[in-house]
């Protein structure tokens, strides 16, 4: 019963749309990449 009721809430949340963590993990991913990107071009700018 109890763990029917834990599963729940996760589950509703989950059809209902995007949670915190998943916002903030998904700026964390863009954030790196976005901070990486002109590094990597000016790499392959010298290198080229």
């Amino acid at each position: 019963m109890n763990s029917q009721n834990e599963a729940a809430p996760q589950l509703g949340a989950g059809q209902q749309g995007f949670s915190t963590e998943d916002i903030l993990w998904a700026a964390g991913i863009w954030s790196v990449i976005l901070t990486l990107s002109p590094v990597i071009v000016f790499y392959m700018l010298m290198v080229a």
